[in-house]
């Protein structure tokens, strides 16, 4: 039986985010932060997900859970939101652990494995985890710009930079992938205010204490085959 892996993100690397780590760590889980290149912030559009996601198959394990700051796309999908997402869009991705023809596959969310995580959130009474929406990726590292979250908007709820790239080479790896994404704001041009990424700072020191709370009840769920 192989072992549950934790990737996070922002939300891993600030205030608290050692706390949550620790607590995915202290339930069996390998932990690996993708913005951690070993030498300081990586940014997103450089991240190496072919390298992190062969270095948790090499280390045993067959799941991964994901945890991702995204922004909304919908006015109602606060801040402090946290989503599961069914499908993305990420039409600029050209990403492949693979070499040959093989690359030519239907990549998704693993469905039984994300039913999983929907399952024991539920049974864990933890923070509501919305079920079901569209993650779009961009490719960063800049924000959108109100124009474009306009187009992107008719088609996705969330919008975030890495998590369509790490189900894609997870699936190549044959490692069952599934995201829970926290909203640490609304894009630019959803609310009535310009984004602020000051406000989006704070609201992520928020998630993260919640994000910690939720893994701790959650993954005794998880962590066993």
């Amino acid at each position: 039986m192989g072992r549950l892996a934790v990737i996070l993100g922002s939300n891993g690397l600030g205030p608290g985010g050692e706390s949550v780590a620790a607590t995915a760590a202290g339930h069996g889980a390998v932990v690996l932060q993708r913005h951690d290149g070993g030498g300081g912030y990586t940014l997103p559009h450089r991240i190496d997900h072919v390298a992190n996601l062969r270095r948790l198959a090499e280390q045993g394990c067959d799941r991964v859970l994901a945890i991702a700051s995204v922004g909304s796309l919908r006015a109602g999908l606060g801040a402090g939101s946290f989503l599961c997402p069914h499908d993305f869009i990420a039409l600029q991705l050209g990403l492949t652990a693979l070499t040959d023809a093989s690359a030519h596959r239907v990549p998704r969310f693993d469905p039984a494995w994300r039913g999983r995580v929907l399952a024991a959130w539920n049974a864990a009474g933890a923070t509501e985890l919305r079920d079901g929406g569209v993650y779009w990726q961009t490719v960063g590292p800049r924000f959108e710009t109100p124009a474009e979250i306009a187009l992107i908007a008719a088609h996705a709820d969330v919008v975030g930079m890495t998590v369509a790239s790490e189900c894609v080479v997870a699936g190549e790896l044959g490692l069952a992938y599934a995201a829970v994404c926290l909203v640490d704001n609304l894009a630019n041009g959803i609310g009535p205010e310009a984004l602020s990424v000051e406000e989006m700072e704070a609201q992520r020191g928020l998630n993260v204490a919640r994000l910690g709370d939720a893994l701790d009840a959650v993954l005794p769920g998880l962590a066993d085959g």
